[in-house]
């Protein structure tokens, strides 16, 4: 098995194609390289407008030739092997793989702070994760349930001041209400990243909700 270097890009996203070119999945950096190297996949990349398909040895006969060239292009990411230096690939597709994509959107933490970036929703300031937590809008002491449209990302200190009351009892008002997203929030923070423009090809209003891990 191919030792990988630790570096930043290791912890740079891959989008996974199905067979059809259909975006199905988001994985990191290892996983991808372990789909290429079992010959599971390949990478696709975009030259001039038009896809270019190659297996793992091809790809990396176009990495070496890129470093030795010093072609290298901003927001690229690289990685290196014992004995090479590769391209991270932003799309790979999978071979043998026909099913459609998930259309659903997990109610999760990371989601919830992702639609609302980050940002309380009381105060409107940002914050860093591990000083942010989730607020029931109506209260579950008053029947408030669970749902996207009754949870927000809160800051601890109005978290603390809104208590068990609604925003209403509180003398405190929401920046903006809470709604399901109709897409990913994870993934359309991905896109807001420019070495990520290559993914916007492959997803159409239909496959926005791409499953991320």
């Amino acid at each position: 098995m191919t030792s990988w270097a630790v570096g930043e890009s290791l912890g740079s996203s891959v989008l996974v194609l199905n067979r059809t070119y259909l975006a199905v999945h988001v994985v990191g950096v290892k996983r991808a390289f372990s789909l290429l190297c079992r010959e599971l996949a390949e990478v696709i990349h975009i030259e001039d407008g038009q896809y270019a398909n190659y297996d793992f040895a091809s790809w990396r006969e176009i990495s070496d030739l890129r470093a030795q060239f010093k072609e290298r292009e901003p927001h690229q990411d690289w990685i290196r092997s014992v004995n090479f230096e590769i391209q991270v690939p932003r799309v790979i597709r999978l071979l043998f793989y026909d099913r459609m994509p998930k259309q659903t959107i997990r109610f999760n933490r990371r989601n919830i702070f992702a639609r609302d970036g980050n940002r309380c929703q009381y105060c409107g300031k940002r914050f860093p994760l591990g000083e942010l937590s989730l607020d029931h809008v109506s209260p579950r002491s008053q029947g408030g349930e669970t749902t996207w449209d009754n949870i927000v990302c809160c800051c601890v200190k109005c978290n603390v001041k809104k208590g068990g009351r609604t925003p209403e009892q509180a003398h405190m008002h929401l920046i903006k209400v809470p709604v399901k997203p109709k897409r990913s929030p994870m993934l359309a923070v991905k896109l807001g990243n420019p070495k990520y423009e290559s993914w916007k090809s492959f997803l159409d209003h239909a496959y926005w909700s791409v499953d991320l891990k």
